[in-house]
């Protein structure tokens, strides 16, 4: 009866309000892309859009301006960010005071939300294929309507007190558009821009927690910029049977001359099929076409299969095996990496969670010693009322490319553990810890921990207030490997 409702609903829609969100949603994205110099889809949407606009004309012009303008929620923020140590330098640290004044607008066909200060351009999961971990395959966030378009961006005017010579303009922005003329088949659209100096990047994947930093750093404060398209098809063909087709365009430049710039393109087609209520598999296969500015390129090719047994709606079990080809061009040395695992996800109650996944992996080089060692993730969510605690231990490998330093595959374990409050409707507060071990081929290792904490205060409908604390300590066993760094940032933003 739901899915009848449901389809009754998107039939009755008219044909001037799907004409008028095909053309909102694409021509959207056109200007976003064209904005961020991604060319590599601007003729296909160039197409869509002339289309569109084409079929559409005589919809649009019948929209309500008023309406529209509603859309549009421009704001101000002022921050003020102290580090001890701006370079991330194992000695001689150079500790200064950075002064940003950012507007930012927003454009939204979603009610939003005061809840959250703006111009957090935090990564936020908006449905199958926007995962970090092969296998994840979460159930599409409910929408409000059947499309919709949430644009955000900010600009940084960025000032140092001692060190006026790293003065620079940010920018930061995010894209999430969805459109679906169908409950069984949907689109959908995500773009993640930045272009920042600070020495440690953000975890830009979907649904990446805000304290998870990508292992690389750049010692200097030069400027870097990258965006991220991610446009999505799925058709679901059964109450848990979906077919998905997902492609990342990736392109990171960089101002560093030690570093390099690279573009990564990604195809990824998924399917989660189940036999019946207990028996279900899911199969993907992915393929990574790199290029890098001197680095051999890479062409990359990855198969995952997973048989899924549920107990019952709240235990499932689960066995995976993940194979991995790495090709690069001459010199480089290609490599091969089998993954075979199992794992149990359980929901103890509502508000609690647990999943377990354990296995071991072995690369295996063209040229060169093999590399072995296991693999785990344990991960524990408790949400009590107002309060969220989220437990997190990662181990096994990853592979860093298309950043400041393209390491390759390195030996990498993670342990995270957050907890954050909501003290009244307009307080919340969060606190945080990560413990991090990387393994470099040089041999190096990095030891890192991190605390942090936040809190934010909503003073008024159209004022709202943040601070941040935090300490790192990498101890690293090269001497000009490791370094320390005290950080303390205020945050105002006015929302009229």
């Amino acid at each position: 009866m739901p899915n009848a409702l449901c389809a009754k609903r998107y039939s009755l829609l008219p044909m001037s309000y799907h004409l008028r969100a095909i053309s909102y949603f694409f021509s959207v994205c056109y200007a976003l892309c064209v904005f961020l110099r991604n060319f590599a889809l601007c003729t296909l949407h160039f197409a869509f859009f002339i289309f569109i606009i084409l079929c559409g004309f005589f919809s649009i012009a019948h929209a309500d301006v008023g309406d529209i303008l509603t859309k549009f929620h421009p704001y101000i923020g002022v921050q003020e960010d102290y580090s001890s140590n701006i370079n991330l330098t194992p000695t001689n640290p150079k500790e200064d005071f950075i002064t940003t004044i950012a507007p930012g607008l927003r454009f939204s066909t979603a009610p939003i939300t005061y809840s959250l200060i703006p111009g957090q351009f935090q990564a936020a999961p908006m449905g199958p294929g926007m995962v970090i971990t092969p296998g994840q395959f979460p159930q599409p966030a409910p929408a409000p309507d059947a499309w919709g378009v949430d644009l955000n961006y900010l600009l940084g005017l960025v000032s140092y007190a001692k060190n006026s010579q790293y003065n620079f303009v940010s920018h930061a922005g995010t894209l999430n558009a969805w459109y679906s003329s169908d409950p069984r088949f949907s689109l959908r659209l995500r773009d993640y821009f930045i272009r920042s100096e600070n020495p440690r990047e953000q975890e830009y994947a979907a649904g990446a927690p805000r304290d998870q930093f990508i292992p690389a750093i750049q010692r200097n404060r030069a400027v870097y910029s990258r965006n991220v398209l991610e446009p999505t098809m799925e058709y679901q063909f059964g109450k848990e049977d979906r077919i998905l087709l997902y492609y990342r365009n990736n392109i990171y430049q960089t101002e560093n001359p030690s570093a390099e710039n690279s573009q990564e393109n990604f195809i990824n087609p998924r399917l989660n099929y189940w036999f019946d209520i207990r028996n279900g598999i899911s199969l993907e296969y992915g393929l990574t076409l790199g290029d890098f500015q001197s680095s051999p390129d890479l062409v990359g090719h990855m198969a995952r299969a997973r048989y899924i047994y549920r107990f019952d709606p709240h235990t499932s079990i689960f066995g995976e095996d993940i194979f991995m080809r790495r090709d690069f061009a001459p010199p480089g040395i290609d490599y091969d990496v089998h993954n075979p695992s199992i794992g149990i996800e359980h929901a103890f109650s509502p508000t609690l969670t647990a999943r377990l996944q354990a296995g071991y992996y072995l690369q295996i080089p063209e040229r060169g010693s093999t590399n072995n060692g296991i693999t785990y993730d344990l991960g524990l969510t408790q949400i009590i009322e107002k309060t969220t605690l989220a437990l997190s231990f990662q181990g096994g490998y990853t592979e860093v490319f298309f950043g400041s330093q393209n390491l390759g595959l390195i030996p990498y374990y993670r342990s995270i553990a957050r907890i954050s409050h909501w003290f009244t409707e307009r307080t919340n507060s969060a606190l945080s810890g990560s413990y991090e071990i990387i393994e470099y081929s040089s041999g190096q290792k990095d030891d890192i921990w991190r605390v942090s904490g936040n809190a934010s205060y909503l003073a008024l409908k159209w004022l709202a207030l943040s601070v941040t604390i935090s300490y790192l300590e990498d101890n690293s066993n090269v001497g000009n490997g490791g370094y320390r760094e005290s950080r303390a940032i205020l945050w105002a933003v006015v929302n009229p």
